[in-house]
């Protein structure tokens, strides 16, 4: 019996859009070389990939080099391919697909004015703790808590801060208004 494996992985049908012949002619080869059907057209395609070549339409696309986000899958130019592999295998089930170091779809950098947002308000209360001199045993009596969990609270806003001491905590907390000076 001819019954593929189970763990075989699809052929796909994919039709090339290249605005570039030669372009067009390389992506054929290379959907070929990875075992799919390459169709003439989008009709009784499974996936489109394409190339330089704005579409819309109902069935999954990957676009290479184009920063269109209405795309599912998008990809640089150079990509491998293994990743247009995995990019056309991952659309068609339903997944969007960009590389990792895309700076369209990430998180923007926040900014130190936005860095009250990141302490928790247990944090702030250890800051400010500390900020009045107190030791992590006097934290931990003055909080209700353990001396690790202030430990672990130290640390955590130092690193949030970008700071090594709690002096710094203390200073760039001030600069950044997240305590008041402590007035006599």
């Amino acid at each position: 019996m001819n019954e593929p494996a189970l763990n075989a992985a699809p052929v796909l049908r994919v039709a090339v859009i290249a605005a570039d012949p030669k372009r067009h002619a390389f992506l054929s080869r290379v959907i070929h070389s990875l075992g799919h059907v390459v169709m003439p057209g989008p009709e009784g395609a499974s996936v489109i990939l394409t190339e330089g070549v704005a579409l819309k339409g109902l069935v999954p696309l990957v676009s290479l080099g184009m920063d269109d986000e209405s795309h599912p899958g998008r990809l640089p130019s150079d990509a491998s391919p293994e990743q247009i592999d995995a990019a056309l295998r991952a659309v068609v089930v339903g997944l969007s697909v960009t590389l990792a170091d895309d700076p369209g779809r990430g998180f923007e950098d926040i900014s130190e004015t936005d860095e009250r947002t990141l302490l928790t308000p247990r944090e702030v209360e250890v800051l400010a703790a500390v900020s009045n001199g107190l030791t992590n045993k006097e934290i931990a009596r003055k909080l209700g808590i353990s001396r690790h969990t202030v430990k672990f609270h130290l640390e955590s806003l130092m690193r949030k801060l970008g700071v090594s001491s709690r002096a710094e905590a203390v200073s760039k907390s001030m600069s950044l208004k997240l305590l008041e000076p402590h007035r006599l």
